[in-house]
């Protein structure tokens, strides 16, 4: 049975390269259980190696492992693999001594910075031991083209229960497989059904072209230099090529004291991150002298998935915001941001939602038609950063018993894109995940520190105690 993707899924494959692997991921920390034996995390391990039988996506490999722009297929397809080999895609390791953040950051790094076989279903899984305090993580990463940001939360939420007394929950390749019955899957779309959706998406094309012509009318005549426009933004070290090497670090922080800083700054919370990331990327560039002297301006993926839907594959949009990096007041800049978010939002919520996908198509053809055609890095770029938000659980889950402590999220990063800020809602806690190139940005970790020390100037200007996470 083959599976027919979608053009916005297809274009993560055809921008993929050895030096920008196109896979996202999830690093998650748990602690033990009190009572936990000592052969808890191997008894984890043999439970999840258990099913026999898998589900879409973890069971969908390419039918043409080679993808290029030029391939003979316009759009590939996935097919089901009959015999996976969970041994080479479910791993188990150990840090070595003493098992700190340090350790972990540094295994983490090493294997997102690894592409995943193309001959193979675009996933792994990987249970890391030896982790200080009685602790262990969990790292998973799966190629964009088969899952957004949303969507990997909420397949990772399937290994999780609310329950601490809830044991032996199948894996997410599993859900649904029944006692390991292979059940039938759901067929990808066929090229009739491409067919009538691109019809269909043909309907909103004058109302789309319009929206998009206006937008790039207002970036050549820079009529609102407020707003964050495609290909506005300045040339700096943030835009140049990458390499294969990633770098990976975190932050979290307390979700009410970041909503009690919004409140009283009478902005969003995700104008308070944008805020925060500004702050810590122009004091970044402010110390190697690269701060450009126009402002920096950051992609914002929108998540157009509806609530109850659980399909992999991608769900997003984009809109462009204004960092306003040029300007050293923080509480200057945070209401700038503000008024940038708004009016990209406002812009963007007259479209039809039936529109979005053409509007996605085509406002980011650019952007894609660059890294196709190797010019990405090269070229003036059309936002400087990808700074994401994703919601996550809630409420405190457990795996087999043992708490999750925190989830924090792993990107991709393309040629003219070096850094990605990604942050996840997880149980009254904001985790932030930063992903660099080890050999662009000297000493990326430092943006994470300074969003931390960035949270904590915005709260003395604002007359906040400082709380502690």
């Amino acid at each position: 049975m083959t599976r027919k993707m979608n053009p916005l899924d297809a274009s993560w494959l055809f921008v993929d390269s050895q030096r920008t692997p196109m896979h996202v991921g999830v690093l998650a920390i748990f602690s033990l259980p009190a009572d936990a034996s000592p052969d808890f995390i191997k008894n984890l391990f043999l439970h999840l190696r258990g099913p026999a039988a898998f589900v879409a996506p973890f069971n969908l490999r390419l039918r043409q492992p080679r993808i290029t722009i030029f391939s003979s297929r316009l759009i590939p397809s996935w097919e089901e693999d009959p015999q996976i080999d969970l041994d080479y895609h479910l791993r188990h390791s150990a840090l070595p001594q003493p098992g700190g953040e340090r350790e972990l950051g540094v295994l983490v790094s090493r294997l997102h910075s690894h592409p995943l076989d193309f001959a193979r279903p675009l996933w792994e899984c990987h249970i890391i031991e030896g982790l200080a305090n009685d602790r262990f993580a969990l790292y998973m990463k799966m190629h964009h083209s088969l899952v957004d940001g949303v969507g990997g939360m909420r397949m990772v939420s399937r290994l999780l229960s609310p329950d601490d007394h809830v044991m032996n929950l199948p894996p997410p390749w599993a859900v649904g497989t029944g006692e390991k019955k292979r059940v039938a899957r759901q067929a990808g779309p066929s090229w009739q059904q491409l067919a009538e959706q691109a019809k269909a998406q043909a309907r909103y094309l004058p109302e789309v072209s319009r929206a998009i012509a206006g937008t790039w009318v207002e970036t050549l005549q820079n009529t609102h230099p407020e707003l964050g426009s495609p290909f506005r933004a300045p040339r700096s070290i943030l835009n140049g090529k990458v390499s294969a090497q990633r770098r990976f670090a975190t932050q979290h922080y307390d979700l009410a004291r970041m909503r009690v800083l919004a409140k009283r700054a009478k902005v969003t919370l995700n104008d308070v991150f944008l805020g925060l990331c500004a702050s810590a990327l122009r004091r970044y560039l402010e110390e190697l002298d690269a701060l450009p002297e126009q402002p920096l301006t950051a992609g914002l993926p929108v998540s157009v998935r509806p609530a109850g839907d659980g399909d992999s594959g991608n769900a997003i949009s984009f809109i462009i915001a204004n960092l306003h990096t040029h300007i050293a007041d923080p509480l200057q800049r945070l209401a700038l941001i503000r008024e940038s978010t708004q009016k990209a939002k406002a812009k963007f919520q007259t479209l039809p939602k039936e529109a979005i996908t053409a509007y996605t198509s085509l406002f980011m053809a650019p952007f894609m038609l660059q890294l196709m055609t190797g010019m990405g890095g090269l070229m003036r770029p059309m936002f400087n950063i990808t700074i994401s938000n994703v919601p996550g659980p809630d409420q405190t889950l457990y795996f087999n018993g043992a708490r999750m402590d925190q989830m924090y999220p792993l990107s991709l990063l393309s040629h003219g894109q070096a850094v990605n800020i990604t942050v996840v809602s997880y149980a009254g806690q904001f985790n932030v995940g930063y992903t660099g190139c080890r050999d662009t940005l000297p000493h990326m970790q430092r943006i994470s520190v300074y969003t931390g020390e960035a949270l904590l100037e915005l709260e003395k200007l604002l007359g906040i105690e400082p709380a502690k996470d």
